[in-house]
């Protein structure tokens, strides 16, 4: 496959270029300063752009056969652009829609949509009412658009970050059932990989833990 990795300079979204090379995909890494990605191979192509100008993203989907958004920011990056997710996402989607690549995979987190039930009132309150409102209310704009997309999507909500290595075993549910608090960025990688390859978790938000 033809991979294209939005957001692939640095954490999942690097990982997720490792794990899609290993696999022996192409793979396009598409980032702001894609240089900073710390890796040579001979199916690496990278290119330099813009998440939020449709000059950029437009001709950086042509050709492939999937894309993985992995695209995100800091705090006062939210401050600058309270829509970060939803508007490179709908740039994104609109390209794909053009360029006719219907498999779309997207980088979210737990506790949006559905899945906030299972967080007690506290966590709701400090985190996603509290701390990283902007991101859960980006997020759930986002993925409202991905949901009326009309592609093959699959959407990603993984719990709490690691920076471990990836341990390959890990729970994977699209029911709203607890899975475990931590997953490392590797196995969440591997994830974002394995739902462009194949169809079992098209049309689904699947919780990862592990």
């Amino acid at each position: 496959m033809r991979i294209l990795v939005i957001g692939a300079s640095q954490g999942t979204g690097a990982l997720t270029v490792r794990a899609a090379l290993a696999k022996g995909h192409q793979v396009t890494a598409f980032a702001r300063n894609p240089q900073k990605l710390v890796l040579e191979h001979p199916q690496l192509q990278r290119v330099a752009g813009d998440f939020h100008q449709a000059a950029s993203v437009e001709p950086a989907i042509s050709g492939h056969d999937a894309v993985i958004v992995t695209a995100s920011t800091s705090m006062s990056g939210f401050k600058e652009n309270p829509r970060y997710f939803s508007q490179g996402t709908g740039l994104v989607i609109e390209g794909m829609k053009n360029a006719g690549v219907k498999r779309l995979v997207v980088l979210s987190a737990s506790g949006v949509g559905e899945s906030r039930r299972l967080y007690n009132p506290i966590m709701r309150l400090l985190l996603m009412d509290g701390l990283l409102k902007a991101s859960y209310a980006d997020h759930e704009r986002q993925e409202a658009q991905v949901r009326g997309s009309g592609l093959d999507w699959v959407i990603a909500h993984p719990t709490r970050l690691t920076n471990g290595a990836a341990r390959g075993k890990f729970q994977k549910k699209t029911a709203i059932e607890p899975v475990p608090g931590s997953i490392s960025r590797a196995d969440v990688a591997a994830f974002l990989v394995e739902a462009c390859e194949e169809s079992t978790w098209v049309g689904q938000a699947v919780l990862l833990g592990g």
